[in-house]
Formats: structure tokens, sequence, C-alpha cells
């Protein structure tokens, strides 16, 4: 049985700096796998070759044993990337907002989604009134709307007040319990005492390693 994610000798190139070289890595079905490091190490970079939005300067990055680059259309359909910055149209209302994620993803539960962190009542107000908790409630609500088997989050916790927290970590724990795959690049504790963690600062180019 082939791994849902995994990396074979990464390298990111951003510019003309290279980020990280000789990476490895490998999610199981119902893992989770946190990345740390310390800033500028290449954790969001990392996240954002996993989900195919940039492509590897070296290495192989596998979905079920499989190069992604052979189907990079099942890959990037099967993952949840949830960017450390909001991805939310002020002017469009909370509904509205998750509803465009729901029908770019081909299908969901847009009030399943609110409903996991609290925002139906809050749901015909316009984005641009939410707070900065409340908006990022909002994009992490597209984990509970939109079947994915694949989450990569880029610190998720950022804004989140202690009820709103548990509800990221009842989430994922159900998502995995189901045989999903999490990766979360954070400098907090989700408390998930079994995860696997990688350092993406042992990769950096020599010199370049944190003291």
């Amino acid at each position: 049985m082939y791994p849902p994610l995994s990396g074979e000798n990464l390298m990111c190139v951003r510019g003309d700096r290279l980020v990280f070289n000789g990476l490895c890595f490998s999610v199981g079905a119902g893992c989770v796998l946190m990345l740390t490091g310390r800033n500028g190490s290449g954790k969001t970079s990392l996240l954002r070759l996993m989900a195919g939005i940039m492509a590897p300067a070296g290495g192989t990055l596998r979905y079920y044993g499989t190069d992604c680059h052979e189907n990079p259309n099942g890959h990037r359909a099967d993952i949840h990337y949830v960017a450390h910055y909001d991805a939310i149209k002020s002017a469009l209302t909370v509904r509205e907002n998750l509803a465009f994620w729901v029908e770019l993803h081909g299908g969901g539960d847009v009030d399943s989604g609110l409903d996991a962190f609290g925002l139906l009542a809050l749901a015909e107000l316009p984005a641009q009134f939410l707070s900065a908790g409340q908006r990022r409630r909002l994009v992490l609500a597209r984990l509970a709307a939109i079947d994915a088997g694949v989450w990569l989050l880029d610190e998720p916790s950022v804004a989140l007040d202690t009820a709103s927290l548990e509800s990221l970590r009842n989430l994922i724990a159900g998502h995995c319990a189901d045989g999903g795959a999490v990766i979360a690049a954070t400098h907090s504790d989700l408390g998930f005492t079994d995860a696997v963690t990688l350092d993406v600062s042992h990769f950096a180019p020599k010199g370049q390693v944190a003291p």
C-alpha cells in the first residue's frame, strides 16, 4: 500500500536561492506530519510543492506511488491547501465565500463547513466585517465542507481562540480516523502526540542551518 503523499530527494529553488535539497518525507493514511524549522527554512515552499503550486527543482513527489507530474489533476483534486494568508473576498458574504470554494472543488456541503466552526449565524454577513479569528475559521471551514484526502495546512492555528482550536483538532482527528492524511507547518502544538515531525531546516544548504 503506497502512502497518500511522499517525496524523494526534493530540491526547492526560489529565485536564485537554494531553499532546501535532498528532502525526503512520507505521510501515511491516518497520519499527521508536522513541519518544523526556523523562519525561512522552506516550510511554506514545501507545502506549495506538495500542493502542486510549485514544481520541485529536483527529486520526485508521489501521490499514492505515482509521480505527480503523471497525474497532476488527480493529485490536486484530492488536496486541500490552506495557506497562511486568508483567501477571502471581502465583498462576498461568509456563505458566498465558502460556496465559491465548494463549487471550485466540484461540490460539497456549505452548511456543514460553516457549522464545524460556528459560522452559521454569520452566514449572510459580508466578510469585510469579520474579525481575524472569524476569517481564519472561514478558511478552515473548507476542510469540513469539501471532501479531500490530503490536507496541507500552513500555520492553521493562527488567530484561533481556544474553542476554535479544539474544533480544528477534532476535525483533524476525525479526518485521520477516516484514513485521511494531514501535513501542517506550525510553530504551535496542535496536541497530536503521535504525529511525525520533519525539521525542514535539516535540508538547508550548508552555512544556512540555524544554530
